[in-house]
Parts: C-alpha cells; structure tokens; sequence
C-alpha cells in the first residue's frame, strides 16, 4: 500500500479516481453549486457580467481542484465533515477569509462542517484540497512530519515558505493538466504518483509552516459589527435598511460603521448590502418558473426592499450586466 493511501470509510467526497471534470458557468449561484459535497452561498458584489469555471478532480477522501471567477465575490463556505480544506490562490491577490486578508506565501485552511467566508477579488483563481483529516494524519506520522494538528484544527492562516508553496502550486497544476488528457490503467498509475506529489508538498508546508496567531479582539469587534449589520439587514429584507438605521441596531457611529466594513470586506456598508438585496432577488427569479412578467418582478424587488422600480433595474442590470427582464427571458429561452 502507497505511504500516502486514502483509502477511508465511505464519506460525501469518497470516489473511486476518476478524470477531470470541468463546469463553467455564467451564474454566480449556478457556480456556487458545481463544487461537489460543498455547502455555498456566493453573492457577487462588482459590476459586469459573471463567469466561473471549476476544474475537479477526485480520488477516494480527496479533492483538488481549480476555482476561478471573473467578478469579486462573498463567499459562505462549509467543507463536508471530517476534512481539511486549504486553498491557495494561484497569484496573491489580496482575498479575504473570515475578513482577515491574506498576504503573500500564505494558504488558507478551515475544517469541515465548520462554516467560513471568503471575500475574492476580480479575475480571481485559487486551488483547493480537500481531504480525509485522519488520512493526512497517518499520512503525516508515516512521513515522520509533526503538524500541530489542535492548533490547525483551529487555524485561519499559516505562513509557509515560498519555494514550498510554489511547488505544491506546481503540483496541482501537473495533477489536473493530468486528470485532463489520461485514461486507462498507466494514466491512474501516474495519476496516483501526482496525487502523492501533491500530499508531500502540502504536508512539508504543513511541517514547516507557522500557523498565524487568530485575529486579535478589536478586529473580532469589528467582525461581529459587520455580522449583526448584516443580520439586522437580512431581518428586515423588505425594508430600505439606511445607515443611521444599522448604526442604532448595532450601536455604533457612521464612521465606526464604515471602518468596520471596509476593514472587514473592502466596501460600504450601503454598496455591500444593495449588493445583497440584488443577489437575493436574482436567487428569487432563478427560483421561478420563467414565466415572470415585469409586474412580478416588480413584486419580488420590492420584497427585498426596492421601492423604486426603476432604480431597481438601474442597480440590476448595472451589478449583473442585464435587466432582471433580460435575464428572465434568457433563462426562458433555456
């Protein structure tokens, strides 16, 4: 048996090795949705039209993949239980997780069953893994490698060495580049010796790496300011939530108000939430039928707290690059 086998009992990402799959898509809910055994919400939150593509592969307890997106996005994130996740942007790009920015020679990581957020900017590319915590942890002691494993349970960020983080970059690129062309009983050989490459680079990062200290007691401040905004926004969807109104709900000023969301997301705490309300009615339309005429759509904005039709559609087709007419006529067209 290989040092680095996976082999596990069943769980949501155990799959015999198969080819690569890729899945592009034109829609940040439809893409939100391609990454397998993942719980994701995405909103998008810059203007212009949207498009995905993930590149993925799988083997029994691991996951690898390439995720990349034109348009910023706030992400809302859970593994399937039992995993690690890390993710590692393919060019610093200067993205957020939990609000905390990630700087450069840094990967990311959160168990599963453990919900995050990711905050991507334009022209975003990142890879992930995904795999079986207790396999990695036999993997790592058979390597005679000694990750804090308590403290990466817990961990956000961990600083790792360039070189190292440029060769397991290079090792995913190999192994999908792989997954992409071969088949037959020598490509899942090769394909297992990547899929070893890829462990043995993450597990040096992994032993060698300093896990970044969690985020300090004022930015935890600002971050729970920014949760309860939020909620208190979400709470009252049907209304046009104003500053002053969020600044009484969560007791603070305007200017605390907005330190606190552009420290946290990079935004306005208004430009973050009409972002929101106009991602919630473009779930809405996808949900329908196809069938909406402009009254009903007129209805649905004004449930997400859009009392005025026309700047609606303005703000619509401005996010999403088209009307929210347009967009229900395509889908129907589909």
């Amino acid at each position: 048996m290989s040092a680095l086998s996976l082999s596990q009992p069943d769980t949501p990402a155990t799959h015999s090795q198969r080819a690569l799959r890729t899945a592009v898509a034109r829609d940040v809910d439809e893409h939100a949705h391609n990454l397998t055994d993942w719980e994701q919400r995405y909103d998008q939150i810059t203007c212009g039209r949207f498009e995905g593509v993930l590149q993925e592969w799988q083997s029994s307890g691991l996951q690898i993949f390439r995720e990349a997106s034109s348009r910023a996005v706030r992400q809302s994130c859970q593994v399937w239980p039992d995993a690690l996740w890390f993710g590692i942007e393919v060019r610093t790009s200067g993205m957020r997780i939990n609000g905390r920015q990630v700087g450069e020679d840094v990967v990311m990581t959160r168990p599963g069953a453990c919900e995050f957020e990711l905050v991507t900017p334009d022209a975003h590319e990142i890879y992930g893994i995904v795999v079986q915590r207790d396999a990695l942890q036999s993997s790592a002691a058979r390597l005679g490698c000694q990750p804090d494993w308590n403290r990466l349970h817990r961990a956000e960020l961990l600083k790792v060495g360039h070189q190292g983080l440029e060769d397991c970059r290079q090792q995913i690129a190999a192994l999908l580049a792989l997954a992409g062309q071969a088949s037959g009983a020598h490509a899942h050989a090769a394909l297992q010796l990547r899929q070893e490459a890829v462990l043995v680079a993450l597990l040096a990062m992994l032993d060698e790496g300093e896990i970044e200290a969690q985020a300090g007691a004022s930015f935890l401040r600002r971050r729970r300011i920014v949760n309860d905004a939020r909620e208190f926004a979400m709470a009252h969807q049907d209304s046009p939530v104003t500053v002053p109104m969020l600044c009484e709900a969560v007791h603070v000023s305007r200017r605390t108000l907005q330190y606190c969301f552009e420290d946290v997301l990079g935004m306005s705490p208004m430009s973050y939430l009409r972002s929101l309300r106009l991602n919630g009615v473009r779930r809405a339309l996808c949900a329908g039928d196809g069938s909406q005429a402009v009254g009903s759509i007129g209805d649905i904005a004004a449930a997400w707290g859009f009392a005025n039709f026309s700047q609606f559609s303005c703000d619509y087709k401005k996010l999403f690059g088209q009307t929210p007419s347009a967009m229900v006529q395509a889908r129907t067209r589909h």
